[in-house]
């Protein structure tokens, strides 16, 4: 049976030299591109950074929007925009679902993936249940209730009411649609690579927030001890978001594996 080629993600956005190592950036459900803005003056300047949003997030639905996703299906498309902007191989670095996208991606088609950073992830997401009634939810009454509870899964107490605490909360409910939040938590719901770990052969690095409500440190010394040779940094006073609230450490760590080996 042929099957129809894989369409690309729709939105993505470009910075960085054109002729640099190529970095592709993964956002977390609920979040955009933007999600990567306390990185990118540092990231772009040493790679050509392609960050791709999710179905729905922040480009507003898709012309045919799908009732549900898998993480498998997001890599093919993230496949699809390397291929569209003639990138064969190249780093990976995703936060959540994005890292769980990247996950799949390097124990499924190596010969892509040269380095891969996982960020406040998991291989299996916690109970398919609830993220069926999550998605439900939003289905029903949009994104408005997950954005009032996000506060306290993304970030610590101390952050929540920052300038980039409240950006990035308002755009969840204001440029996410229902359809497209609630088909990515779908595929959360179906999101189990423990079976794919030891396959990994990229340089990997796995951060995790030790205040992470959503992915808790267990969920990363999972992935750590899974992918071979793995790294694993786990940030105080960070939670989901750690690339928010504790950019420069999360920075610092980037840098130095992405760059390990990389010709200057």
């Amino acid at each position: 049976m042929t099957h129809p080629p894989t369409a690309p993600l729709p939105h993505h956005t470009l910075d960085g030299p054109a002729d640099a190592p190529p970095l592709v950036l993964g956002p977390s459900l609920g979040t955009s591109h933007h999600v990567w803005d306390a990185q990118l003056p540092y990231l772009a300047g040493r790679f050509r950074t392609v960050r791709w949003n999710l179905p729905g997030h922040d480009d507003g639905p898709e012309p045919t929007p799908t009732p549900t996703t898998t993480v498998p299906d997001l890599a093919r498309r993230v496949l699809a925009l390397a291929d569209t902007l003639g990138i064969d191989r190249f780093a990976h670095a995703g936060i959540s679902l994005g890292g769980a996208v990247g996950t799949w991606l390097a124990a499924h088609h190596p010969e892509r993936i040269a380095s891969l950073a996982v960020i406040c992830s998991a291989a299996r997401f916690g109970a398919p249940d609830a993220w069926h009634e999550r998605a439900a939810l939003v289905r029903e009454k949009g994104t408005g209730p997950v954005a009032d509870a996000a506060a306290g899964r993304w970030f610590t107490p101390a952050f929540a009411a920052s300038p980039q605490a409240t950006a990035l909360l308002d755009a969840l409910r204001h440029t996410v649609s229902p359809t497209g939040y609630a088909a990515c938590c779908d595929a959360l719901a179906a999101c189990d690579l423990r079976a794919d770990l030891p396959r990994i052969a990229a340089p990997t690095l796995i951060v995790a927030g030790r205040a992470d409500p959503a992915t808790p440190p267990p969920y990363a010394r999972e992935l750590a001890d899974g992918i071979p040779d793995a790294t694993l940094l786990e940030l105080p006073r960070a939670a989901h978001l750690a690339p928010v609230e504790r950019p420069a450490p999360v920075r610092a760590a980037l840098l130095a594996h992405l760059t390990e080996g990389t010709p200057t």
